[in-house]
């Protein structure tokens, strides 16, 4: 097989799925997205609640895990990423939060050209298809849909009036003029089920679209280069290697995991690594794998005995079979809910500029990412640390393709890191014992003997993990060790670019999706502008 396009899109998460959509709008250009997963229209993905089945464990899921972390008592991290057309958009809270206004303008202040907050706010507003928001942070005409929750459960109005007792800012719209404040949060969904960015982008033209083709099921094992110039992939698709050439460019949208990986295993890397692999050089390129950031995050965890919350009990179970009969009618409910129904954005010191913690509340007592159940019901609140200082890096296990590479986020290495979570630990403890939220507890499950600072910063690293939103392995810049310009494009080679979240130079103050998505726009733009120029 030696399929021609004009771009291959190697992977069908976030990115992926936007940039694919857009150039197909075109109907001279011709478009092949390879995605290593499924198709991702299933009913566990579409309905929300259905996270809960896909987190734990590799349905759908990548699972991967860190190596070894010392900051985190030598625990090894879970990596939760999604394996399915749209990616970590089919797996995750569906939480729609695009980041401070500063974090775009410090991209730019770094030399990234175009980036700047004002430069990026259309391409969110055009992917952006908002229900509720009509103003000039918003789209209302896009193909990515944006909701209210339809879950109905009344520990959300606890939250807010546990956030007026504390004395929190009660806020509205985490992506419009201010993003401080405790408040609700809006969904990447539709009619109550989960909108992916492959129902946004790919879906709708399957099909319809004859530019436009999408194979699932493809392992893309190494770029093929002419020189410095990439031409096309080799893949592994039902056990046959194949071959794909690309007219004009090979796009990368694996993700800060495994993008920087497929870079390494073609030869594109830091040259004396890869040599020490066996693996040809094509292009030194120190920065690739570097500069991995992520948000740490601890769980608070309480139990109660309402049913509105999820847990296991025979009544929980009866319950659960009322609600699927209401989904099923209404698609509304328990089964709507993304987990992570609230939270907000908070200030450690009130002098910060922007926040720099964040909340998810969770209608279910989440322990260890899903993975162990416990007893009864119960709530949780997640507490995360926004622009951590402790950098990681992602390498090659092995010059095998099929291996996972080695994560390394350094989790709370840098010392800095823990003392801003012990502050947010405290702010988010304040908000969990004003009393709407303290009198709807039976019981503190983690925390109850948790007093001085000392006890707060062990339970942290006793516990904590990611909040999933792995960034910046293959970081946007120009300085030594970025790995791609303004423009996307790989530094040193032709015919390469890179759409996921592995361009972002540093971590964003918010969930990652959204912004994903903004990047797939906004290479589509550059791309179609340099085909113009």
């Amino acid at each position: 097989m030696n399929h021609i396009s004009d771009y291959i899109v190697v992977g069908g998460g976030s990115g992926g799925c936007a940039v694919a959509g857009r150039l197909t709008e075109n109907p001279d250009l011709s478009v092949t997205v390879l995605e290593a997963g499924g198709g991702g229209d299933s009913l566990v993905v579409n309905t929300p609640a259905g996270v809960v089945a896909m987190l734990p464990g590799k349905l759908n899921n990548w699972a991967f895990e860190t190596v070894p972390q010392p900051g985190l008592n030598g625990r090894r991290g879970y990596q939760p990423r999604g394996k399915m057309l749209g990616g970590s958009s089919g797996l995750n809270a569906m939480i729609y939060v695009r980041g401070h206004r500063q974090d775009y303008d410090h991209w730019a202040a770094l030399g990234n050209t175009g980036w700047s907050y004002d430069e990026v706010l259309p391409y969110f507003k055009r992917s952006e298809n908002n229900e509720t928001h009509h103003d000039d942070y918003h789209g209302n005409a896009g193909p990515l849909h944006v909701s209210e929750l339809r879950s109905d459960n009344p520990y959300q109005q606890l939250l807010i009036e546990a956030g007026k007792q504390a004395g929190f800012r009660i806020n509205t719209d985490f992506n419009g003029a201010e993003q401080e404040g405790i408040g609700l949060y809006q969904l990447t969904q539709h009619n109550g089920e989960r909108w992916s960015a492959s129902r946004a982008y790919l879906r709708p033209h399957m099909g319809k679209r004859p530019n436009l083709r999408v194979e699932t099921g493809c392992y893309v094992t190494r770029i093929l280069f002419e020189g410095k110039r990439a031409i096309g992939v080799e893949m592994l698709q039902n056990g046959q290697k194949k071959t794909l050439r690309a007219r004009h460019e090979v796009l990368l949208a694996g993700g800060a995991l495994q993008t920087p990986q497929l870079l390494m295993l073609s030869g594109v890397g830091n040259a004396n690594a890869l040599q020490s692999m066996g693996i040809p050089v094509v292009h030194d390129l120190p920065g690739v794998g570097q500069n991995l950031q992520d948000h740490p995050d601890f769980v608070f965890k309480y139990r109660a005995k309402s049913l509105d919350l999820l847990g296991v009990s025979a009544a929980g179970s009866l319950r659960l079979l009322r609600e699927l009969g209401r989904y099923r009618a209404q698609r509304r409910g328990m089964l709507t809910s993304n987990g992570a129904e609230g939270g907000g954005f908070l200030k450690t010191d009130p002098s910060l500029s922007a926040p720099d913690i964040q909340l998810h509340f969770v209608m279910a007592m989440l322990d260890d990412h899903a993975r162990k159940l416990h007893l009864g019901h119960g709530y949780s609140c997640h507490v995360c640390l926004l622009r951590p200082k402790s950098i990681g890096e992602v390498t090659l296990a092995s010059p095998d393709p099929m291996a996972t590479p080695l994560i390394n986020p350094r989790f709370l290495e840098h010392p800095d890191d823990m003392e801003v979570m012990l502050k947010g630990f405290k702010l988010t403890r304040k908000l969990m014992d004003a009393p709407a939220l303290a009198n709807a507890r039976s019981s503190d499950y983690q925390t109850a003997n948790v007093h001085t600072d000392d006890d707060i910063r062990a339970v942290i690293r006793q516990t904590a993990d990611t909040v999933y939103h792995p960034v910046g392995t293959c970081k946007m810049g120009i300085d030594s060790m970025a790995v791609v310009d303004p423009a996307l494009k790989v530094i040193g080679v032709d015919g390469l670019r890179i759409v996921d979240a592995s361009v972002m130079p540093t971590l964003l103050g918010g969930n990652t999706n959204a912004p994903t998505m903004m990047i797939g726009e906004k290479a589509a733009d550059m791309i179609k502008a340099g085909l113009r120029g």
